[in-house]
């Protein structure tokens, strides 16, 4: 028996200016569209490998032309290098070469110049030139230099950099790092491949060295019209995936344990060619009178119970993260406890106040602050701990809040928010619920949404109610 799904309708799959799609009749009410009743599932429509990587090929070109000399101007970096061995990939490496590569390839390196009259040029140095490249890249590394052993690409490197002459020359370093800059994915280059930089380039030109970080930043965070497109349809599938485990499906009460769930979510997301980027979770909350009656270590999910799962895909080069809850009907019981329906009311009501505090340059900690001085004049209980996604699930980034962090976060949490850019609105929402004899319930949730056009927006709809499990 299948469990509707009822979402707020925000985006729909297509392609437009900005990546953003409104309903076709923007006085609807977005609750009454029950994403139960749509005749065609995204889960049944996921491209074999070699669409997939057209399609991905497709983007990065995109990319490569229109995102990145924008990024590199707007950070004021002429040259930007990108320097990793193989199996040590710098994180922004594999998105910045074409499908199919798997890897880098021995030592590896691109050069992008934001060249003042050709624009941008799209450089290799790596040992086998364009073959571990692309076909989007011009190889510099000759047969000359190869000659020359070794460290001949970075010799290639230094020469092309003393006849260009570039002012600033971006690399992956950073001046600091804690925790939180993880997110900056600007911090790659090893010691090593540093050195040996430094030991091909002129004295002047190694004083021009600085740090890439927030290349890689605005780079790995931006998203193109088309991928904005897509991530309606990768949220769709994991809507899809949800509300099938979701469901007397895949789980028997009293029979089925919570990691029988997480396997069968596992092997599904493999059996439908796709990859996930963590391990899925579902965990219980269980009224006291329950968790007394079964222990605090049963992981058999019993009726009563209130499910969290945590589920996140990985396809096309992008990535989901969302949490979503269901509820385990009592014999007898045909909705959730007015309690947990209000649980949920409240979390869905953070939601809105975070995307309404969503506002262009702002930073995650103004956002932050903003947001919980506003949910608290509500007298709503919450903690804000949203990342951005994209290439990478924990993503690169402005962060508003951390679970451990509810008043400031240094690094990415005084970056800025930028035009397209997608975010997993992570949060978490307390209630004292009367039919579990006035316990605090605690309730997650996650769900992707977009900002472009000056506008937040939900990528594909959020749940407004728990998913029912008879």
């Amino acid at each position: 028996m299948k469990t509707p799904r009822v979402f707020t309708f925000i985006l729909a799959a297509g392609l437009f200016l900005g990546g953003i799609i409104l309903p076709a009749d923007p006085g609807a009410d977005p609750q009454s569209l029950d994403w139960s009743m749509s005749h065609v599932r995204d889960i049944d429509n996921i491209l074999p490998e070699r669409q997939r990587a057209e399609v991905f090929n497709q983007i990065l070109e995109w990319r490569l032309d229109n995102i990145l000399p924008e990024i590199l101007r707007r950070e004021n970096i002429d040259l930007w290098l990108v320097i990793c061995f193989e199996y040590q990939e710098d994180p922004v490496y594999m998105t910045l070469v074409p499908k199919p590569q798997l890897t880098a390839r021995r030592m590896s390196i691109l050069l992008f110049h934001d060249h003042p009259t050709e624009g941008l040029k799209k450089l290799t140095a790596n040992w086998h030139g364009t073959g571990s490249a692309g076909p989007m890249y011009t190889n510099i590394f000759t047969t000359e230099y190869r000659e020359r052993g070794a460290n001949a690409q970075f010799d290639a490197v230094a020469d092309y950099i003393r006849k260009h002459d570039p002012k600033r020359i971006g690399i992956n370093t950073a001046e600091h790092w804690d925790y939180h800059d993880d997110f900056s994915h600007g911090t790659a280059l090893t010691a090593f491949n540093k050195t040996k930089l430094e030991q091909a380039l002129d004295p002047e030109h190694k004083k021009r060295l600085v740090s890439a970080e927030k290349v890689c930043i605005g780079w790995l965070e931006t998203r193109s019209p088309q991928e904005l497109s897509l991530y309606r349809h990768l949220c769709g599938i994991g809507h899809d995936l949800i509300a099938e485990f979701f469901s007397n499906k895949v789980i028997t009460p009293d029979v089925t344990t919570t990691d029988d769930v997480c396997w069968w979510i596992r092997q599904r997301i493999t059996d439908l060619g796709l990859e996930t980027w963590f391990h899925p979770s579902v965990s219980i909350r269980r009224s006291p009178a329950d968790q007394k009656k079964y222990g605090s270590d049963d992981r058999v999910i019993r009726r009563g119970d209130l499910l969290h799962c945590d589920v996140g895909i990985d396809y096309l080069g992008l990535k989901t993260d969302q949490q979503h809850n269901a509820y385990v009907l009592r014999i007898g019981e045909t909705d959730a406890p007015e309690g947990l329906k209000a649980l949920l009311k409240k979390g869905n009501r953070v939601q809105k106040i975070l995307m309404d505090e969503m506002k262009e340059g702002r930073t995650g900690n103004e956002i932050l602050r903003a947001a919980l001085r506003k949910a608290k004049g509500e007298g709503i209980e919450t903690r804000i701990y949203t990342h951005p996604i994209g290439f990478h699930g924990h993503g690169s980034g402005m962060m508003i809040g951390m679970s451990e962090k509810q008043d400031f976060v240094p690094g990415t949490g005084e970056h800025p928010l930028f035009p397209n850019t997608v975010y997993s609105s992570e949060l978490s929402v307390t209630v004292a619920v009367p039919e579990w004899g006035g316990a605090k319930v605690s309730l997650g949730l996650e769900e992707e949404m977009v900002f472009a056009n000056g506008v937040c927006r939900w990528v594909d709809g959020y749940p407004t109610t728990f998913y029912l499990i008879h």
